[in-house]
């Protein structure tokens, strides 16, 4: 048997072993848990914030793209006196076209159009916290309120604060889906395993996320990013 052949089979053999733990641990409630300590590793503001900054994430039409300019209007509306930044990379052309579709969705919940501005040459989230960081050169000291999906709040926190803003907050885009015992009858009620069958993909999913964004904070720790 080959070397070659003797190291496949053990890769094989390691990636089904973590595989089958992934698939374990999606019976359990601890995916949710490491999502959720992601989302909620954050100070809170201590008074109102005096800057919005809505990550763009996927851009729009997606879901994040959405249910961040959603939470981004409700901030927005409760502090009125808060100036809103976007933050999303241009197109290749240099199309604004999506940030104008984040802040349209602003504009239809409510929001004044001359509170928002663009953060469009950021390409990732160090980069655009450094050009947020510059845009409010002057204002380091401004209350910041970042608002982007929960997995990735811990990251967009301390790269925010690596960039020099010395008082940033989050408010995480955490989705509230309808709890499953809404959507039983009588019948269904006594299904055994029916909180498997709901929650075990979405389980599944936030494992991704989480494994992902692990993977991204280790990078931009050794980066120094963080």
């Amino acid at each position: 048997m080959s070397r070659l052949t003797t190291i496949g089979k053990w890769l094989f053999g390691i990636l089904g072993v973590v595989a089958f733990l992934l698939v374990a641990l999606a019976f359990t409630d601890l995916p949710y848990y490491a999502y959720h300590n992601l989302g909620t590793r954050c100070e809170p503001l201590d008074e109102n914030p005096e800057i919005i900054v809505v990550l763009g994430g996927s851009g729009m039409p997606s879901p994040d793209g959405l249910i961040r300019t959603y939470y981004a209007a409700d901030a927005a509306l409760k502090h009125e006196d808060a100036r809103i930044i976007i933050a999303h990379p241009k197109e290749e052309d240099s199309s604004t076209y999506q940030l104008d579709l984040m802040a349209h969705e602003l504009i239809i919940r409510g929001v004044d159009s001359t509170r928002i501005s663009y953060e469009p040459n950021g390409f990732n989230t160090h980069s655009q916290a450094v050009n947020v960081a510059q845009l409010l050169e002057k204002q380091l000291h401004s209350r910041v309120l970042v608002i982007t999906t929960p997995e990735h709040m811990f990251r967009a926190i301390r790269s925010f604060q690596k960039a020099g803003l010395k008082n940033v907050g989050g408010l995480p885009s955490f989705e509230n889906p309808i709890d499953e015992e809404e959507l039983l009858d009588e019948k269904t009620e006594r299904e055994i395993g029916l909180s498997w069958r709901y929650n075990i993909w979405s389980y599944l999913r936030y494992e991704i996320l989480v494994l992902r964004e692990y993977c991204a904070i280790t990078y931009y720790k050794l980066k120094g990013w963080i």
